[in-house]
């Protein structure tokens, strides 16, 4: 994970630096509603790029698997690269991720387009605590923790019922352009309040075997990982489910989608925000 900064004296008491803790929360709310969004709008994907459900739900595979093996190297990866250019740097991934599956002719260019997301989204949100961390003084991190982490709650409650909705009136693909809007705002907002942030040590990837074989701290990773493996398996397949089976639609059936998707995704939240504070802050 990424270093955790060493406060001085003058550090813990300067301003803090709310405007880039808000932009750092637009970021996490605007990857993780794109990251939702292909379960929600399976469906209507599948018809038009001519595939079968199950392969269309591999654009939230291929995102996982991506965001997986980036959070495990983004550190060491970008160890000498200012903080401010990095996460610029995945915000035009969401933006470019959303265009291409926007206009994807294809599977394999909505495959492509969600790689890309996998990397921004695993990128950000492994340095999402550690930047925090250099953003205000010690005893508002909490703060600036919770304000961040508000945006993958509000993202997992409001995502897969709006682009449900928002898909079925106007088409799946309007619904990533709108994706993309959200990617510039966000990136406007982070280029006019993040500050520079040049790395203040080295990381190396022996850093992350180290805290995995600390007592505890594996058997709580797994246990995440089986959460969202079972969460994931369940929710992106949940429309389909409605409506072959149920026989139910956008239009008469939102609520319930709205409240099968929020308690599995508040543990999701949960569990992957603890994990980043266990591993970012050891």
């Amino acid at each position: 994970m990424d270093e955790v900064p060493q406060w001085t004296n003058t550090q813990a008491s300067r301003t803090p630096a709310w405007g880039a803790v808000v932009s750092m929360a637009l970021g996490v709310f605007g990857l993780v509603t794109a990251e939702f969004l292909p379960a929600s709008l399976l469906t209507p994907m599948a018809l038009d790029l001519g595939v079968s459900e199950g392969m269309a739900g591999q654009a939230v595979t291929a995102t996982a698997v991506v965001g997986l093996i980036t959070s495990l190297l983004v550190s060491a990866a970008t160890r000498s690269i200012d903080r401010r250019y990095v996460l610029l740097g995945f915000t035009l991934l969401l933006i470019g991720s959303n265009l291409m599956v926007a206009f994807a002719p294809n599977i394999a260019v909505l495959l492509t387009g969600r790689v890309l997301l996998g990397i921004g989204l695993g990128g950000f949100w492994t340095m999402s605590t550690a930047v925090a961390m250099r953003l205000v003084p010690d005893a508002l991190v909490p703060r600036a923790l919770s304000m961040i982490v508000s945006g993958v709650a509000a993202a997992t409650i409001v995502a897969a019922p709006v682009g449900s909705y928002v898909g079925d009136m106007f088409g799946w693909r309007s619904v990533f352009v709108l994706a993309t809007a959200l990617g510039v705002i966000t990136f406007v907002v982070q280029f006019a309040t993040l500050p520079n942030l040049a790395p203040n040590a080295a990381t190396r990837l022996r850093t992350l075997v180290d805290v995995l074989v600390r007592p505890g701290v594996g058997l709580g990773l797994l246990a995440a990982m089986l959460v969202f493996a079972g969460h994931f398996a369940f929710f992106t397949y949940i429309r389909p489910h409605l409506e072959n089976i149920t026989d139910a639609s956008i239009t008469r059936s939102p609520a319930f989608c709205w409240v099968s998707a929020s308690p599995i995704s508040s543990v999701r939240c949960s569990a992957g925000f603890w994990s980043s504070v266990v591993c970012a802050a050891r």
